[in-house]
Parts: structure tokens; C-alpha cells; sequence
């Protein structure tokens, strides 16, 4: 047994030296993206510079030589960095501009939820016909017991994807079985997003969609920005990182506070996703961001709040890359298609409704993005869009966190009803 869990060992180990290789890769590909070399240039014009950020970190954990289940910077990034970009995106905030986006953003975030919620008992019942062992199974070992954990991740998040295994209590291999799934799809789907996002002149034609209030949105945080740009000095610069770090200090301290006192004064509330440390984490970061923009702090901005918030951003999205090992597929094919199914009638929907409406495709990747990754990734895809545009994606996950118990409990009755 010891023998083979050296040989499970990536070639590296040392988290230091893995941090240096993330933000490598992160400068190298930032570097050639902003190349004016004629290679580069068609290059990245195929292959949007996000997307690369977030693959290359995955080919290195597939084959071996890092490893994200084993390294500690998913939880680091996830903690510490997130939080403080979620602020600094925020002070530069402006809410009126953000509130008139709330009914395409709202339509689009719903019919991701439901997407996910007709998907998973549309994929068993579809795999149930060909291959109806592939979504059998008794007791704690029904496939559909473990499926009710995606339902409850890719609508909410960590905390109803939990609630989900307390209520159905799936046996821990089938559990095992299904993280993978949830993983290793959610991660390709975020993966389709990116691509998307770097091409979204182009599926905005396509949808013959009316982006002006995106737009709009953008050159308002543009002319503010220029408006108060100048060249950083040093106090410049730590003050932006005192703001981001300082304030994402605050929240875990809050957070620290609140989450144990709801769990046991109101542990009915857990369904809501409010015993979730993580959660309050980021409501209170991105409230405290909001507060901010009403203050002289918004014109940080000027010295490059939304920049640094940005490195913060991009290193988190290198970790989450390295959390994806694309060779995992082939040891569970049988559940891999159940969920490659499951989430490409969510794409359906999404795309059936977005062309029906003629909603922009930001809408439509947020809206996804909200429901499949939550409050770690929401923001990331709204931020290959624009930086501005990142409290967008926040606002929607907290949403999910909402709805996630709910929707994956109607879900997996759903599942129940027609497994085999």
C-alpha cells in the first residue's frame, strides 16, 4: 500500500514551487496574449488568453506532475484571494448601471436552475434506456443517491451539494464516484464558457442580441476610470492591497462569528446555505466592497484596484485549472455520460431560451456559471468579460445558494422517479 501511494505522488510536491509554475504560466501567457507578433496574434484571436490560464494548470495536474487534490493553493486562492478581488472589483462599483441588468440576468440565472433541474432526470432516463445498470443500484448504492449531490452542487453550491448527502445518504464510493463527475464536467463546462466568452462579439450576432446595457455598464467603469487615473506610487499601490486584504481579513472574522451562531441557534437555516462559513465570506466581502463605492476608497480605481484585483482573480482561476485531471474520465465512463448529458440540456435550454429572448451571451455564461460553479467561479466568468462586470456573477451564486437545496431535492425526486 505504501509503495503505491508514493507512486500516486505528483512529480512535485512542494506548494511553493507549484505557486511559482502557476504564476509563470500566468505571466507567459498574458505576455505572448499581448504580443504584437503575427503568430501570437492569430493565435490568441482563436484562443482566448482565460481560457489557456485555466487549461494548462489542468494538463499539468493530469499528468502528474502537480496535484490539486494534494496542494493547499485551491484553498489559499479560494480564501484569501477571491474574497479580496471580490472587494476590489466592487469599490469601483456602479450600482444603478448594475441594477438595470437584473431581468435579463435574473431570466437567464432561472433557466440555468432549471436546466439543471430537468437535466439530471432527463439524463437517467434517457442512459435507463440503453444502459439501465448504468443508473441502477439499491439502497445506499442507487446511482440516483449519489446524482442528488450534483443537483444540489450545480445549483447551489459546496454547502446544498453536503445537504444533499445528509438527506440521501449515498454509500461513500458512489459519493466519491459522483465528485469526480461534478468536477471533472463542471470544470469542462467552465472550460466552454471561457472559449464563449473570448468569442462573444460573435454568438452575440448570433443571438441577434441587444448587449447596449452590458455595454453601457462598461464604458460608464472606463470613463470613471480614466477620470481618475494616474501613475501609482508605492502608498498608492499598498493602500489598494490593505483595502482588498484588510477587508477580506474582516469578513473571515465576521464570518468566523456568524456562521457558528446561526448553526446553533437557527440550524434550519443550513438549507439557505447560512451555516456556511464560506458563504458569509463572500457576502461580506462583496458587501463591504459595495459599501465602499460610496466613499473616496472608489477612487483607488484610479491607481489600479481593478488590476490587482485581477492578479488575485487569475491566480485563483490557475488553481481551480489545477483541480481538474481529464484522465478521471475514463475510470467512471458510465457516470461521465450521465453527466455530459445532464449538462448539455442545460446548455439547450440556455441557448433555446438566450436566442428566444436575444439575451447577450454574458447573461446566458453568468446565468450558467452562477448555478454550475457558484460563488468561486461566477465571478471569474463574468470577469473575462469585463472586470467591472465580476459583482455580477457574485450576486447571482448567492442566489444559488438559495435555491440549491430546494432545487436539488425537487431534482432528485425527479431522479428517483424514473432511475430503473
Amino acid at each position: 500500500m505504501q509503495e503505491t501511494s508514493v507512486q500516486e505522488l505528483p512529480l512535485i510536491t512542494n506548494d511553493a514551487v507549484v505557486l511559482g509554475i502557476l504564476v509563470l504560466i500566468l505571466a507567459l501567457v498574458f505576455s505572448t496574449s499581448s504580443s504584437s507578433r503575427p503568430f501570437f496574434r492569430k493565435f490568441y484571436a482563436v484562443v482566448p488568453s482565460v481560457l489557456l490560464c485555466y487549461l494548462i494548470p489542468s494538463l499539468l495536474n493530469s499528468f502528474g506532475v502537480i496535484s490539486g487534490e494534494q496542494s493547499g493553493l485551491y484553498q489559499m486562492a479560494s480564501r484569501y484571494l477571491l474574497p479580496a478581488s471580490l472587494v476590489l472589483f466592487t469599490i469601483s462599483l456602479d450600482l444603478k448601471e448594475i441594477w438595470k441588468l437584473r431581468q435579463m440576468a435574473g431570466l437567464m440565472f432561472i433557466t440555468g436552475t432549471v436546466g439543471i433541474m430537468i437535466g439530471g432526470p432527463l439524463a437517467v432516463l434517457l442512459v435507463s434506456s440503453f444502459a439501465p445498470e448504468l443508473v441502477g443500484g439499491e439502497g445506499p448504492y442507487a446511482v440516483w443517491r449519489g446524482l442528488s449531490t450534483i443537483a444540489g452542487s450545480w445549483i447551489g453550491g459546496g454547502a446544498n451539494q453536503l445537504a444533499m448527502f445528509e438527506v440521501f445518504k449515498p454509500a461513500p464510493n458512489l459519493f466519491s464516484a459522483v465528485i469526480a463527475v461534478d468536477v471533472i464536467v463542471a470544470n469542462i463546462w467552465m472550460a466552454v464558457l471561457l472559449y464563449g466568452a473570448g468569442n462573444s462579439e460573435r454568438v452575440d450576432r448570433f443571438f441577434r442580441a441587444d448587449s447596449t446595457a452590458v455595454n453601457e455598464l462598461k464604458e460608464r467603469i472606463e470613463e470613471h476610470r480614466l477620470s481618475i487615473m494616474r501613475i501609482p506610487n508605492m502608498a498608492d499601490t499598498m493602500a489598494v492591497v490593505g483595502v482588498g486584504l484588510g477587508i477580506t481579513g474582516v469578513s473571515h472574522f465576521l464570518s468566523d462569528l456568524i456562521a457558528p451562531w446561526v448553526a446553533l441557534h437557527a440550524p434550519y437555516l443550513d438549507k439557505f446555505s447560512l451555516t456556511s462559513g464560506f458563504f458569509w465570506l463572500v457576502v461580506l466581502a462583496t458587501t463591504f466592497g459595495m459599501l465602499l463605492s460610496f466613499t473616496k476608497v472608489r477612487n483607488l480605481e484610479g491607481v489600479g484596484a481593478t488590476r490587482i484585483g485581477s492578479v488575485f482573480l487569475y491566480i485563483l482561476v490557475a488553481t481551480i485549472g489545477m483541480q481538474m485531471d481529464i484522465t478521471a474520465i475514463v475510470s467512471q465512463p458510465g457516470l461521465f455520460l450521465v453527466g455530459f448529458i445532464w449538462i448539455t440540456v442545460h446548455m439547450l435550454l440556455l441557448l433555446l431560451v438566450g436566442k428566444l429572448v436575444k439575451a447577450p451571451f454574458f447573461f446566458l455564461a453568468v446565468g450558467s456559471q452562477a448555478n454550475v460553479g457558484g460563488a468561486a467561479s461566477a465571478p471569474i466568468v463574468a470577469a473575462a468579460f469585463h472586470p467591472a462586470l465580476a459583482p455580477v456573477g457574485v450576486l447571482l451564486a448567492i442566489l444559488g445558494y438559495a435555491l440549491g437545496t430546494y432545487g436539488g431535492y425537487l431534482s432528485t425526486l425527479m431522479m428517483q422517479a424514473v432511475a430503473p
